[in-house]
């Protein structure tokens, strides 16, 4: 399923950079970064409960936030993109 996570750090505080870096970190061994802040992730439902455990332990719950938009399996018809930084489909194979 294709899950949407969005996430606002509040940098104020060096301990606020490291959460921030930390949760882009979590996302990005997860998903494809398609915004500063926002990763599209293709995960199954095992995947997304340990994703959403791992960023709430990551972030501080008083000055940070989380969003996660579950979009499920059929998808594509729910996304649309303009402009630039095109897409990548993770259901097909990625050659390098």
């Amino acid at each position: 399923m294709l899950v949407v996570v969005a996430y606002d750090v509040n940098t104020e505080t060096k301990e606020g950079r490291k959460r921030l870096r930390h949760v882009a970190k979590i996302c990005t061994n997860v998903g494809i970064r398609v915004q500063n802040s926002v990763f599209e992730c293709h995960v199954d439902a095992a995947e997304c409960k340990v994703l959403k455990h791992r960023l709430e332990q990551a972030i501080d719950t008083e000055r940070d936030s989380l969003r996660f938009y579950y979009l499920g399996n059929r998808y594509q018809s729910k996304v649309e993109h303009i402009g630039a930084k095109g897409t990548i489909d993770m259901e097909e194979p990625l050659i390098l």
